[in-house]
């Protein structure tokens, strides 16, 4: 057996997936075979959360039962709303609140009691889960606003339904499609830590409840998915402050400050999410207020071009672009990181999916530094 120690497993090969696949040298991203590009301009997140969770894209009839699967899963238990309720006039945060809100949707699961190898069942109950979450947000945000929830759209789409849900209004088209388009950029991206958070739960053959509670618990971490919340807080910093944004930045820099949404794991060239994302901003610009967009563009060609990061392998990331545009899309800051689960919440599922196919229990080991032979002294003597 190797003794050799990977902090964070870097570099470790712990599986096998069919779902998506990242070229960090080339800024490349493909879920099962298709390029993001081309998922995220031509296809809706339903038809990607079923081609993560049955290996294909639908066809019209497929994707038609699919949806309306999804659509007659969206309500809520009126306990989970009240709970909703109690958090928001508790101040709680809105990834700890949804990580309550999952975690009672088990407690209403029609199909509790089939055997924890039924696959069929588990990506059911995923369906119910994809499904509600947006409801319990957009729940929990009117309750912080002291507004009533507004009952799901039978209509609309689940980006275009939570929008609605959040604000009471239909989303224009742009609205509609830029946030469908968000919510398949974050669907899945490999073994990162909240997936593989979700997959090791799901080795043991805790149900999937368990498995995505604990993915938005791991997700919840400062150095996982809150980067595009600090890249929106760090914007309107730079517009509140008397300096030009370039000249913020280059004073930012020059004190040792760090400019979230720059840099990744894995990506040493921009993130091919980020520049699907910038180009939404930019329509989202022309139908209102165009400074965030203006921010991040000249941000960006600051800090690649005459500050050099490119040469080190640093670009921007999804959340450079995700944060403004969530913005722009009147999103509460506090709830990017939610909505990060929202999405993400098909890969989730999807690689437990993949990995109870051949289940093996997770189980790693860590290499023992502590003292040896000690002599143990009765309490008394202590």
């Amino acid at each position: 057996m190797a003794d050799d120690l990977k902090k964070g497993l870097e570099g470790v090969l712990v599986a096998e997936s069919e779902l998506s696949s990242i070229d960090g040298d080339e800024g490349r991203l493909i879920y099962r075979g298709y390029t993001i590009e081309d998922l995220a301009r031509g296809a809706s997140y339903e038809e990607v959360v079923y081609l993560l969770w049955h290996g294909h894209l639908p066809d019209e009839a497929e994707l038609a039962e699919f949806t309306e699967s999804i659509n007659e899963e969206r309500e809520v238990h009126e306990d989970v709303l009240a709970t909703m309720e109690r958090l928001a006039e508790a101040d709680e945060r809105p990834m700890a609140a949804l990580r309550t809100a999952v975690s009672m949707f088990s407690a209403y699961e029609p199909e509790d009691d089939v055997e924890p190898d039924d696959l069929d069942a588990t990506r059911r109950k995923g369906r119910r889960i994809t499904a509600k979450i947006p409801t319990a947000l957009a729940a929990f945000e009117r309750y912080r606003l002291g507004e009533d929830p507004i009952d799901p759209h039978p209509d609309l789409g689940l980006a275009a339904n939570f929008l609605y849900m959040l604000t009471g209004e239909e989303p224009d088209d742009v609205a509609a499609e830029t946030f469908d388009q968000a919510l398949i950029l974050h669907a899945d991206h490999g073994l990162n830590a909240s997936t593989f958070t979700s997959m090791v739960i799901g080795s043991t053959m805790a149900d999937i409840y368990s498995a995505v509670t604990g993915g938005i618990s791991a997700l919840s971490g400062p150095l996982h998915g809150g980067a595009n919340q600090d890249v929106m807080e760090v914007l309107i910093e730079i517009d509140e402050s008397n300096l030009d944004h370039r000249e913020w930045v280059e004073q930012a820099t020059e004190e040792g400050r760090r400019i979230p949404g720059f840099g990744h794991r894995v990506y040493n060239v921009k993130d091919p999410r980020a520049k699907i994302l910038q180009e939404r901003s930019e329509e989202l610009a022309e139908n209102g207020e165009d400074k965030w967009y203006n921010y991040t563009t000249t941000i960006e060609q600051f800090l690649t071009e005459e500050k050099g990061l490119v040469e080190k392998g640093i670009a921007p990331n999804v959340d450079f672009y995700s944060g403004s545009v969530y913005y722009q899309l009147g999103i509460p800051i506090d709830m990017y990181t939610p909505i990060f689960a929202m999405s993400r919440v098909g890969g989730w599922v999807g690689h437990v999916l993949e990995y109870q196919e051949e289940n093996r229990l997770i189980r790693p080991r860590a290499r023992y530094i502590g003292p040896q032979d000690q002599e143990f002294v009765p309490l008394e003597e202590r």
